[in-house]
């Protein structure tokens, strides 16, 4: 079913490689990207991680410490760049407050805050005083803070859907706004580094000892990485346009994709007819590319299927890690600003594309009048997103 085009009146986006639109624009160009190796845990991983100092040093507002922990904090400091806060305020006095929706995609919550209680249980078993708070320890926290730091009184939902989780959320708001059960919204995500999740992947094998390489010959897995964006969508303003999205399960594996990539090619073929354009018009990809073996192959094959070599596909993770529920976002931000500076973006740290992967991956950055952009979120069990963006309203 074909859409109606959101407008993106405003975005922002803060991860490893900067905080902002401007700084993330500048590490991009330069090729600048933000991974180090990690520090985050006191047993040595060997790995590189895309980590944002600045949450050490942020604080939450009195009236927010209810929810005060590491995850929240990101989020309000990414909140705060490019007046993104501002605008929604202006825009909660253009709608009111009960008539703009948040929806917001995270894997993990504020599981770091859990993560520290039990790490500090004290001896009649009971987590210390500070940690005591419940709104802190649930997958509905980032949501409910954003709701209280926003002031938004309307629909407010949290979307878990591993990888694609804050690409979902345009999905969402553009239903919720199509029905009449919103007259904007407000989507995004954050996802905050913690021992669990690091532990975690590590567990499965997936981290990468090196600055992660996607679509390398030679890729030894993901770099992961924390971030906080958010986008407000309105029916009407200035700025870049949320033409379609598709979305699809595969249902195969819990970490793995189809090896034919039938979700993905559903969820791209979707987007694109939703959209109301066709591959050949798509001008940039900003593809999943995790790093992983057989995500990059099967994703790139399926590309490779669909769209002319002349298209331009890339993936971003060598600068910011693989921001976990929160890569949806911040990879649309990437893909808004590439559509808006005509600057395509290639694939940083990769030296030799795999031969298994197609023409359409490119390595270098690239001056390019860029129409119409897809964005590829592909998530553990199967959840595939694909958005579809543009700099104007198509016929």
């Amino acid at each position: 079913m074909r859409v109606s085009p959101l407008t993106i009146t405003s975005y922002t986006a803060t991860c490893a490689a900067g905080a902002g639109r401007e700084a993330l624009a500048r590490a991009l160009a330069s090729r600048r990207g933000g991974l180090t190796p990690c520090d985050f845990s006191a047993t040595p991983l060997g790995t590189w991680i895309g980590r944002v100092p600045e949450i050490e040093r942020a604080a939450l507002p009195g009236d927010l410490a209810a929810w005060d922990c590491r995850n929240n904090r990101l989020a309000w400091y990414g909140a705060g760049r490019d007046g993104f806060t501002e605008r929604v305020a202006a825009a909660r006095r253009r709608y009111g407050a009960a008539r703009i929706a948040l929806v917001i995609g995270t894997a993990t919550s504020s599981v770091g805050a859990t993560e520290e209680g039990y790490a500090r249980l004290l001896e009649d078993g009971q987590y210390p005083p500070e940690l005591r708070r419940p709104i802190i320890h649930a997958p509905h926290s980032l949501t409910d803070f954003l709701r209280n730091a926003l002031r938004l009184d309307g629909l407010s939902m949290t979307i878990a859907t591993a990888c694609s989780s804050s690409a979902k959320v345009f999905a969402h708001a553009e239903r919720l706004v199509r029905l009449g059960l919103a007259d904007a919204a407000v989507v995004g995500g954050t996802d905050s580094l913690c021992g669990s999740v690091l532990f975690g992947f590590h567990s499965l094998g997936l981290l990468s000892p090196e600055p992660c390489r996607p679509f390398d010959r030679d890729r030894r897995g993901i770099s992961l990485g924390e971030a906080a964006g958010f986008a407000l969508l309105e029916p009407q303003g200035e700025g870049p346009l949320l033409l379609g999205y598709g979305e699809s399960s595969d249902a195969h594996h819990m970490s793995a994709p189809h090896p034919e990539g039938r979700g993905a090619r559903l969820a791209i073929l979707e987007a694109l007819a939703s959209a109301g354009v066709s591959a050949e018009e798509v001008d940039y990809i900003n593809l999943h590319g995790t790093a992983s073996r057989k995500n990059d192959e099967i994703e790139a094959q399926v590309v490779a299927e669909l769209f002319p070599r002349r298209t331009f596909a890339s993936s971003t993770k060598g600068w910011t890690g693989h921001a976990l529920g929160t890569a949806g976002i911040l990879e649309a931000v990437i893909t808004l600003l590439a559509l808006e500076r005509g600057l395509a973006p290639g694939t940083l740290n990769t030296e030799s594309v795999d031969c298994a992967c197609g023409p359409q991956i490119r390595l270098k950055n690239e001056p390019r009048a860029i129409r119409i952009a897809t964005s590829h979120s592909f998530g553990f069990g199967g959840s595939n997103c694909v958005l579809v963006f543009g700099r104007e309203r198509l016929s």
